[in-house]
C-alpha cells in the first residue's frame, strides 16, 4: 500500500497487519499499588487504544460519547469535560447533515467533490470542516467520539494526523479529509483486505479502513510504528494468520 501521508516508503501489507495487532494487542508494563502489593507491582496494561475505543459497543448518544474520545486521547478536567460534551451537542446537526448527505455511503464511497469546495454547500466536506472548527483545542476527543458513532462516515483526526495529512493537501481541499479520500481509494484492495483479516484474526472488534488508515497514521507519525511491528508478530492472532490465507490479499 503507498500511504504518503504516513511515508514515502510503500507499506507492506504484512507490516499493516503486525502493526495494527500490536496496536490490539500489544502491553506494556505500569507500576500499580494494591492493598495486597503497598509497595507496588508491576501489571501489564494496554499498550494502545484498542480496548478503550474500538472494543466498545455504540449507545445512546450522552455522556459515553465523552468516555469514548477520552478512552484514546486521556482524561479531561471537569471544565474541558463539560466543553467536549457541549461541542458534541452542537455538532450533532452537522454530523446527521452529513450522514444524509452521504446518504448510506461509506466515506471511502463518495466522490470527490464531497470532500472539495467546488462542490459546497452543503457537502460533506464541509460539515466536517464545521465540526473541526467546533472542536478548537479538543479536535481528537470530539472526532473520536463521533467517528466511533459512524466509522464509514467520520474520521478520525488528532492534531498530530492533521499536520501529516496537511502538506498533501490540493487545490480545492475543503479540509484534509480529502487526502484521507484519496489515499483510501488509491489503496482500496489493500484496505479492504485488512479490513477483513483484522475483524477475522481479533474478533473482538471490526474497525473500517477508515479507522485503519488512522491508526497505522498515528503510529507512524509518532515514531510508534516499528514497536506495534515487532509486539504484533509476536501476538496469537499472528501466528494464527495461515489460517486466514483465503482472505483476498493484494496482488
Amino acid at each position: 500500500m503507498l500511504l504518503p501521508s504516513a511515508g514515502p516508503e510503500p507499506l507492506p501489507f504484512d507490516t499493516a497487519l503486525a502493526a495494527v495487532l500490536g496496536y490490539a494487542r500489544g502491553r506494556r508494563p505500569m507500576r500499580v499499588r494494591t492493598p495486597d502489593a503497598p509497595r507496588g507491582r508491576w501489571v501489564p496494561m494496554p499498550a494502545f487504544g484498542w480496548t478503550r475505543f474500538d472494543t466498545w459497543p455504540v449507545d445512546q448518544p450522552g455522556d459515553k460519547d465523552v468516555l469514548i474520545g477520552e478512552g484514546l486521547h486521556g482524561r479531561l478536567d471537569r471544565a474541558s469535560w463539560t466543553t467536549v460534551r457541549d461541542v458534541l451537542e452542537q455538532v450533532r446537526p452537522l454530523a446527521e447533515a452529513a450522514d444524509a448527505r452521504a446518504a448510506g455511503r461509506a466515506f471511502w464511497e463518495l466522490p470527490d467533490d464531497e470532500l472539495s469546495v467546488l462542490g459546497e454547500p452543503g457537502t460533506v466536506g464541509a460539515a466536517l470542516r464545521e465540526i473541526g472548527r467546533a472542536a478548537g483545542e479538543h479536535l481528537g476527543h470530539v472526532f473520536a467520539a463521533l467517528h466511533h458513532r459512524r466509522p464509514d462516515l467520520v474520521p478520525h483526526l488528532t492534531r498530530t494526523t492533521r499536520r501529516a495529512l496537511w502538506p498533501h493537501t490540493e487545490e480545492g481541499d475543503s479540509d484534509v479529509q480529502a487526502v484521507v479520500l484519496r489515499e483510501l481509494r488509491a489503496n482500496a484492495t489493500g484496505m479492504a483486505a485488512l479490513e477483513t483479516t483484522v475483524a477475522s484474526l481479533t474478533g473482538d472488534a471490526a474497525p473500517t479502513r477508515l479507522r485503519l488508515h488512522d491508526i497505522l497514521l498515528w503510529l507512524a507519525t509518532t515514531l510508534r510504528l516499528t514497536h506495534a511491528v515487532e509486539l504484533g508478530r509476536g501476538t496469537d492472532e499472528w501466528a494464527a494468520r495461515a489460517r486466514y490465507r483465503t482472505v483476498a490479499r493484494p496482488g
